[in-house]
């Protein structure tokens, strides 16, 4: 059976935020016809119609991406503005300003004799026998009314005013070709940093600990005939630094292919990973069928750098990995019950993992209030 107060329920706060939405429609509209001269200026006009778009989106409850500047676009929407959200925003007033002011005008019924009294159905009120029957009815209609009329007409604005304000053709693939241009330089520098620190570990570890094999085992060949004993020494020491120099190559080829995703692949590698993190993790991996290396390696670096970040920032006490994959698109969610509050412009390791996502044109999303908890989801593609 459906939960009738439930619906109830679900149905007071539809009306009240669709009411709430049309009376701020009335104000933005009031706003803009009065300073239409101000908004017709690009740089003002862009805030505030990216504002709307916000407002409309929140009650069809999507998410809008910012966009490039539009002057006609936006002036076509201060004129869309004001035309109807005046008429709606007015309906919405009188609507709710008569719910309201039904309770108010039926236990004072008495000090207006002369009122014209309730404003759906209304008699002369000699009584309170008469007065709060009316008022009862007039509450249930009115309410009923507001519950049937201001939703639609609160989600036809909202569309309106994301229909009106949307990029064009045209300028989305500007957009886009400014976010391809913006992740290659991502990816450049990033690629840059990541073989400058190669060739530093390479060359202040690895290649230092080779030349002083190369010094030991060379005065070990001259001292052999001399002093036997000397040279065996040198050679156990030569023999340590290659056991040394090797655990600093194994280490460097790490950090640019993690052998563990080619011996184990990434669900095995995740698993491994997840038993070694600084908290206790619950790891859940769905079938993922065959993954490009790239994207494994963008995806295994991801929940590594998440899992280091929660173990080092978060203060959480549990954290769990989930991956799955919908069709092209695999989908990696770090979540934590630690403090909350990251962001990816903090550092933290949260903004390399949101360029390594962009270099193969994926997204990273963060949910982190303060006071958590934590949800970090990064999205790649991998068809």
């Amino acid at each position: 059976m459906p939960d009738i107060p439930g619906v109830i329920r679900a149905r007071r706060l539809r009306t009240w935020r669709s009411g709430c939405y049309l009376l701020g429609t009335l104000v933005f509209a009031a706003v803009t016809l009065a300073a239409v001269s101000l908004l017709c200026i690009p740089s003002l006009a862009q805030p505030w119609t990216e504002q709307h778009r916000r407002r409309a989106a929140a009650l069809l409850g999507q998410s809008v991406e910012p966009r490039p500047r539009a002057a006609r676009r936006n002036l076509g929407w201060l004129m869309a503005q004001v035309v109807t959200g005046l008429p709606a925003g007015a309906l919405a007033l009188a609507c709710l300003g008569s719910l309201l002011l039904t309770p108010v005008i039926t236990l004072l019924w008495w000090a207006f004799p002369t009122a014209p009294w309730l404003p759906v159905v209304s008699v002369r009120i000699t009584s309170w026998g008469t007065a709060l029957p009316l008022g009862l009815v007039n509450l249930v209609v009115l309410a009923a009314l507001a519950a049937l009329v201001l939703p639609p007409l609160a989600q036809a604005h909202a569309r309106c005013c994301l229909a009106v304000l949307a990029p064009s053709p045209a300028e989305q693939l500007v957009e886009r070709v400014s976010e391809l241009t913006r992740t290659r330089t991502d990816v450049l520098q990033a690629h840059s940093a990541e073989l400058r620190r190669i060739e530093r570990d390479l060359h202040d570890g690895t290649q230092a600990r080779l030349v002083a094999i190369a010094m030991r085992l060379a005065v070990a060949g001259e001292s052999l005939s001399a002093d036997p004993d000397a040279a065996a020494a040198l050679v156990r020491q030569a023999h340590t630094e290659t056991e040394d120099a090797m655990t600093e190559l194994r280490s460097v080829i790490r950090t640019i292919y993690p052998p563990v995703l080619a011996d184990q692949g990434l669900s095995g590698a995740l698993s491994t990973l997840t038993t070694r993190a600084g908290v206790p993790t619950r790891i859940d991996i769905s079938p993922l069928g065959e993954i490009p290396a790239a994207v494994e390696a963008v995806a295994y670096f991801a929940v590594t750098e998440a899992l280091a970040n929660i173990a080092r920032h978060s203060r959480a006490t549990k954290a769990s990995v989930r991956v799955t994959r919908d069709g092209a698109l695999l989908c990696a969610q770090i979540a934590d019950n630690g403090h909350g509050g990251a962001h990816a412009a903090r550092g933290s390791g949260l903004d390399g993992i949101r360029r390594r996502a962009a270099a193969l044109d994926g997204t990273l999303k963060i949910s982190s209030l303060p006071g958590g908890p934590t949800a970090i989801t990064v999205e790649l593609p991998c068809a």
